[in-house]
């Protein structure tokens, strides 16, 4: 019997761009990452997002290296992937996340199991709570976009801030709390755009408009700072970027948040972010894990929603993003009336009747072993 890995490039240009209080972003790129035996194959994906993990270069490169040493008899379990490329795949997690979810893809669907039951999922899941997110904009705009997202079933919002003064972010969060009323949840997201003033000045004028919690709202290596300001406000802390740098330890050790995002791509894999939410609800029952994508393609958002769907009474998670890609590589879970369907398809679920999906890009490395 073979153990083939193979990967090739994509790229999925977004329907609008999003802009985020420190970048615009207009398309997607990565790689399709597929292990291959006789019987099954696996399909992972590596995206990466500059800033957040390694370069699309480097992550080429990572994949490159690895597929040049592939020697693996068997599909291997995440463990065997550190321990024979850990040195390669310690800077590249997008890289790692690939490989990583299309090994778990092939071993679930072995043991004949949909991927978040592989992962721990003791119950039958469905769906998962998401929420819609918002982007900068106008008042009247991100009013709008609200309403509109209110209208197909979303109950939470989560809203991009940062980019604009303080005032206006106020404003504009005020206006879609008094448009959607306050059964629907506000989130904001300052992707570590504020100082301490501003954040402070935020968050108090966030408490009378109905905001559960803010994403990153100092700078992603200021434990300490968002610690204090989570101890003089109501209003929740999430730490996002900071994990980056940052370990979940360290940051609950600091009770530096109320949220923990976890984004499989930047942590390195599926089965590091579903690590990592155990260890959030293991050390605290006061803070809570939520997983999110990092606009990714179908094949890792999909990842993401087996991860969501293996933590017990998720809250809202940000895994609607589906909608924001003008194209994709496969057809991902369906999202309606604010929840996102799971897979109970064996593995990861994406083409499920079919192994075979077309890119539109010709494969660029291979290498196999013999059993």
């Amino acid at each position: 019997m073979a153990c083939e890995l193979r990967f090739e490039r994509f790229e999925a240009a977004l329907s609008d761009p999003l802009t985020t209080a420190s970048t615009t972003i207009t398309r997607r790129e990565g790689f399709l990452v597929r292990i291959e035996t006789e019987k099954r194959s696996g399909i992972g994906e590596a995206t990466p997002l500059d800033g957040w993990t390694e370069s699309m270069a480097e992550c080429r490169a990572a994949l490159e290296r690895v597929a040049d040493d592939w020697a693996f008899d068997a599909c291997p379990s995440g463990r065997a992937v550190d321990a024979a490329f850990g040195s390669v795949l310690v800077s590249a997690p997008a890289a790692r996340h690939g490989l990583t979810l299309a090994c778990l893809d092939l071993r679930a669907k072995r043991a004949r199991l949909p991927l978040y039951r592989y992962l721990g999922g003791s119950d039958r899941v469905e769906s998962v709570p998401v929420n819609a997110t918002i982007g900068d904009g106008s008042v009247a705009e991100t009013v709008t976009a609200a309403e509109n997202a209110v209208s197909r079933g979303f109950s939470c919002l989560k809203c991009k801030v940062g980019a604009r003064p303080v005032a206006g972010d106020v404003a504009r969060l005020r206006a879609v709390h008094s448009a959607v009323g306050p059964e629907v949840e506000l989130r904001g997201d300052a992707n570590g755009a504020w100082s301490h003033e501003q954040a402070a000045r935020a968050f108090e004028a966030f408490e009378d408009v109905g905001v559960s919690y803010v994403e990153q709202p100092l700078a992603p290596n200021d434990i300490d700072g968002h610690a204090a300001l989570r101890a003089t406000t109501g209003i929740g802390v999430a730490l996002d970027e900071s994990l980056r740098t940052t370990t979940v330890e360290r940051a609950l050790s600091a009770r530096a948040a109320d949220v923990i995002v976890i984004k499989p791509m930047v942590l390195g894999g599926v089965d590091r972010a579903h690590a990592a939410a155990r260890l959030v609800r293991a050390a605290s029952s006061h803070v809570e894990p939520v997983v999110t994508t990092t606009i990714d393609a179908a094949y890792a958002r999909t990842g993401a929603v087996h991860v969501g769907a293996a933590i017990p009474s998720v809250a809202a998670c940000g895994l609607a993003t589906g909608g924001l890609l003008a194209d994709d590589l496969a057809v991902g879970p369906s999202v309606a009336e604010g929840r996102v369907a799971v897979p109970q398809a064996v593995g990861t679920g994406v083409g499920a009747e079919s192994d075979e999906t077309t890119t539109g890009n010709s494969a660029e490395r291979s290498t196999t072993t013999d059993a």
